[in-house]
């Protein structure tokens, strides 16, 4: 499952409704763009950030990433239902992995083969 933003802040904040839905940490993956949000907006818990990096699979945006970004991008025109940039790299991760997504935000919804997973 992959966390995004908006999820890591909640975990960061121990949000019991949030921790339901969480699996074993092994099982999680942070994309790296949401650690550099997270790291920007929130650098008070830099620690914390940090432990669970070493925790969790962290993806990183590849060659074969920019395939699904692009094909994401294009879809997401082509519907007129734009999503924030760095979301939609998030949502390409997703799909390139097969991995659903931990977050509160809707507009991931309009993501075709993607499943979000809200709390």
């Amino acid at each position: 499952m992959i966390l995004d933003t908006n999820a890591v802040s909640a975990w960061a904040d121990k949000d019991e409704l949030l921790a339901q839905r969480l699996p074993a940490t092994h099982l999680l993956a942070l994309p790296v763009i949401v650690i550099g949000e997270y790291r920007y907006g929130v650098q008070r818990f830099e620690t914390w950030l940090e432990q669970v990096i070493r925790v969790t699979r962290v993806l990183n945006v590849t060659l074969a990433t920019t395939s699904f970004y692009a094909d994401l991008r294009s879809m997401l025109q082509r519907k007129g239902k734009p999503i924030p940039a760095s979301d939609a790299w998030i949502a390409a991760l997703a799909l390139q992995h097969r991995l659903p997504v931990l977050s509160r935000d809707t507009h991931f919804d309009v993501v075709d083969g993607l499943t979000r997973i809200s709390w």
